[in-house]
């Protein structure tokens, strides 16, 4: 008995859905094309519905699990509805309406960073990916960054930074150099002082015992004494023997045997007797005395 109730209550919603239907009026399509729409409002409420279903696909890409294929297909169709979108929101510009353009979101990448994808065409914004769809392959790669690349420094760059501290003229003005210094300073002259006490320590003994006629303390002592004479000594000879060698450098060496004084007394002589002979004796007599001298080989 209830089962037939229930059949019967079945039919009668059915019944009264249906005839609803009838009193509704035939549902609208929305124009193909935006510039047909000629009312305001009409087109506004057209990009609302736009929005709708933009937000049920985008809602529904989020699903990681409905495989690739249909994740580009609903990347598609949500692209598609953007740019129908726009259209419609710069119908409503020219109708006079308020420009939705402006406040448009912005794609973000996997780390919800804001990224310009461009348009080739020059119109509208470029093909987006949402949800799921940024994770397929082949989308990854497009939102990483490419790695940075290490500019090699130039000549010029390195130089740039280079100042007077780099060479340690502001070595002073930290403060640290000068008290290493101090300390330093303190030590060297300690073991200055050191040494100058022990030297007159060493003199003053070397005195007494040349007064109290100690030969061989006062050679040991006159020893100690005049070490640092020997160095100064050993200087001055090395001096000397540089003098010598740059002496010997500069000495002139005749490399062609060179007359001596007998030899250019005869040669004088000779040249006085030709100057006689020629400012007394006539030609012939010189030609005569010369066959003469070349008969008798005589060669002055």
């Amino acid at each position: 008995m209830a089962r037939n109730e229930e059949k019967a209550q079945s039919m009668l919603n059915r019944f009264i859905t249906m005839k609803e239907e009838e009193k509704k009026k035939p549902k609208e399509r929305r124009p193909y094309l935006a510039s047909e729409c000629r009312d305001l409002a009409e087109a506004d409420r057209w990009r609302q519905q736009i929005l709708r279903e933009i937000g049920r696909k985008v809602a529904e890409i989020q699903n990681e699990g409905l495989g690739e294929h249909r994740l580009r297909d609903l990347n598609d169709e949500i692209n598609k509805l953007i740019r129908e979108k726009v259209h419609w929101e710069r119908r409503i510009v020219e109708l006079g309406g308020p420009n939705y353009t402006r406040h448009s979101a912005k794609m973000t990448d996997l780390e919800g960073n804001i990224i310009d994808v461009p348009n080739p065409g020059g119109r509208g914004p470029g093909y987006r990916y949402f949800g799921a769809a940024k994770k397929l392959p082949g989308v990854r790669e497009l939102f990483e960054k490419p790695p940075e690349l290490r500019k090699r420094r130039t000549r010029y760059d390195i130089y740039k930074r280079i100042d007077s501290s780099y060479y340690g003229y502001r070595d002073d003005e930290d403060g640290i150099l000068e008290g290493l210094e101090k300390e330093a300073e303190k030590e060297m002259r300690a073991a200055a002082l050191a040494d100058w006490m022990e030297m007159e320590k060493i003199k003053k003994e070397a005195k007494r015992a040349v007064m109290s006629g100690d030969v061989a303390e006062a050679g040991a002592v006159s020893k100690i004494l005049f070490e640092g004479e020997e160095d100064v000594v050993e200087e001055e000879r090395r001096i000397e023997r540089e003098k010598e060698e740059e002496e010997m450098e500069n000495e002139f060496i005749a490399h062609v045997p060179l007359p001596d004084e007998e030899l250019i007394k005869k040669m004088v002589l000779e040249k006085k007797k030709q100057e006689m002979l020629s400012k007394y004796a006539s030609d012939n007599l010189l030609e005569e005395q010369t066959e003469a001298k070349a008969m008798l080989n005589i060669q002055r």
